[in-house]
């Protein structure tokens, strides 16, 4: 299925179907995506469209704790803590000094470690991750 004929009339009735008091987990809403043949973005303006809440992201950028407004980094103590080919890797992936959420993902899968790793590599070595790829920010 092509993602560019996706019905958005579709995406946002999915969206509403696997929303919870009008929140959406970013785990969810790539699953939709997957399921319809829709891009991930396409998924995040529908839930903008229906007023529902991305929540839980996966990189633990945001969804978290009191109101859904925190993250859940846990930055190591030290960059000595970030393998050189991790480190390496990320530095390597920014685009104008910014890490791309589908390069983290991409990075989480290359190295075998879960996105939060990459995440918490990404926050030690004082890179900040941009370009979500639901468009939350």
């Amino acid at each position: 299925m092509s993602r560019e004929k996706v019905d958005q009339a579709k995406v946002e009735a999915a969206v509403r179907a696997q929303a919870q008091d009008g929140q959406l987990r970013c785990a969810a809403a790539f699953r939709i995506a997957r399921n319809l043949g829709a891009t991930p973005l396409a998924v995040g303006q529908a839930a903008d469209a229906v007023g529902v809440k991305l929540i839980r992201c996966q990189l633990g950028l945001f969804g978290y704790g009191e109101q859904n407004k925190h993250n859940i980094l846990e930055p190591m103590d030290s960059v000595e803590g970030v393998t050189p080919e991790l480190a390496r890797a990320i530095r390597e992936g920014l685009v104008l000094d910014k890490l791309p959420c589908a390069v983290a993902w991409s990075l989480a899968t290359r190295f075998r470690i879960s996105k939060i790793d990459v995440a918490n590599a990404a926050d030690t070595l004082g890179v900040h991750i941009r370009q979500c790829q639901l468009g939350a920010f």
